[in-house]
């Protein structure tokens, strides 16, 4: 077994911005692992998490992407490709469209609480820019692969939107056998902006992937973000918005399937410190066998953020009487002239559906996996048809092991 930090600090040593990266690295040894006693970190397994199981910069393997990445590839008209963090290729070229790459620490300000961003500020061999220019409103779709393939990978990717700009992406993360993945993302949406971004994370069932987005909305931008979770043994999605204009509206959709003893942890804020703006946070998941869901969702109004409607709503499907789900939807409102809600639900497939398509010679099984397939698949409504059909394929062929007890 290797020393983390040893082989953390050998690959610094090589960057040219190594002091500042040091830096960071202090930092995170001096503030370590998050505890679960943190109410941001409550229920996450970290008993089980062993940093120590992991090297940087690891030897990269081959990974010639399966049928659902080459799938998805084809209806990108521009495809980004990334292996361990480092941008591989861009394919195609739209007008207002621009991908670079700037190799050097990760921002970790306002993050210096969280050790594993700090983590990534400091291991991370770059950010991934891609910017779409004020104006722009591009119709064809932007696919984003994301590969791993050895050790600890630490991706950055910054997605920017110029006044009343508008664009659609997609985040396929794949491979990642035995790795911690650690991204982050950050998404700038300035006036009147528009962004669809799905994130489809199909990592091996041995990964650790603990991710945190942030959006920063102005004034009337509109974000519409699906996270669906089906892969890693570990499944950390922390995903903030934060509201800097009147007008802005942000959705936040995300979806996961737990097999085994996955646990799928999904976390959110929602920051409205200015009026009149507008949040909903859905989030459907299914949990099979031993697997487990978390979810904890903040909703925080600043006084003086009037007529703010923000909602969410959490429901969970149990497939197994060893599943477990943790729900905790939060309101934190200071101010009086707003509308909140929060809703959650924790249960079994409903029997009286379940009967009614046995009524109608419907074999037990084929209900139970029709019933399931239709929760996910309001879930991807929202995406192209045509990834969305993709992508339900992918599932529907992972819902064949999945035993409904």
């Amino acid at each position: 077994m290797t020393n983390f930090l040893d082989t953390a600090t050998h690959w610094i040593e090589s960057q040219s911005d190594a002091a500042e990266r040091r830096t960071m690295l202090a930092k995170f040894a001096t503030t370590g692992i998050p505890k679960t006693t943190d109410e941001v970190w409550r229920y996450a397994p970290l008993e089980y998490f062993n940093l120590d199981q992991y090297a940087v910069d690891a030897p990269l393997q081959d990974h010639s992407g399966d049928a659902l990445e080459n799938s998805i590839a084809t209806l990108g008209a521009v495809v980004v490709r990334t292996h361990n963090g480092l941008l591989q290729g861009v394919e195609g070229q739209l007008n207002g469209v621009a991908v670079e790459t700037t190799k050097h620490a990760g921002n970790i300000t306002g993050y210096e609480d969280d050790s594993f961003v700090v983590l990534n500020g400091a291991l991370t061999p770059g950010t991934i820019e891609l910017t779409v220019t004020p104006g722009s409103e591009i119709r064809e779709t932007i696919v984003i692969l994301h590969t791993v393939t050895a050790g600890a990978a630490f991706p950055r990717l910054k997605i920017s939107l110029g006044k009343s700009a508008s664009a659609r992406v997609i985040e396929i993360w794949s491979g990642g056998l035995d790795s911690l993945v650690v991204p982050v993302s950050e998404y700038h949406l300035d006036e009147n902006s528009s962004l669809n971004l799905a994130t489809y994370q199909r990592l091996d069932l041995s990964a650790w992937y603990v991710s945190r987005t942030t959006t920063t909305l102005g004034r009337d931008a509109r974000m519409h973000q699906s996270v669906i979770g089906m892969g890693a043994a570990y499944d950390r999605a922390r995903n903030d918005a934060v509201f800097q204009g009147t007008g802005a509206q942000n959705e936040l959709w995300t979806t996961y399937l737990g097999r085994g003893t996955q646990v799928h942890d999904l976390r959110s804020h929602q920051l409205h410190n200015i009026g009149r703006t507008a949040s909903r946070l859905l989030s459907k998941g299914a949990v099979a066998e031993e697997s487990r869901s978390i979810y904890t969702g903040l909703i925080e109004i600043e006084r003086g953020a009037r007529r703010t409607d923000a909602r969410q709503t959490n429901h969970n499907l149990l497939l197994s009487p060893h599943a477990h789900a943790d729900t905790v939807p939060n309101l934190d409102i200071r101010e009086n002239d707003v509308t909140c809600a929060h809703a959650s639900s924790v249960g079994p497939l409903d029997e009286l559906q379940r009967w009614y398509l046995e009524s109608r010679g419907v074999s037990r099984h084929d209900a139970e996996r029709l019933m399931i397939q239709g929760f996910f698949n309001e879930m991807l409504d929202v995406l192209p048809r045509d990834v969305a059909s993709v992508i339900e394929a992918d599932i529907a062929s992972q819902l064949d092991g999945v035993v409904v007890v």
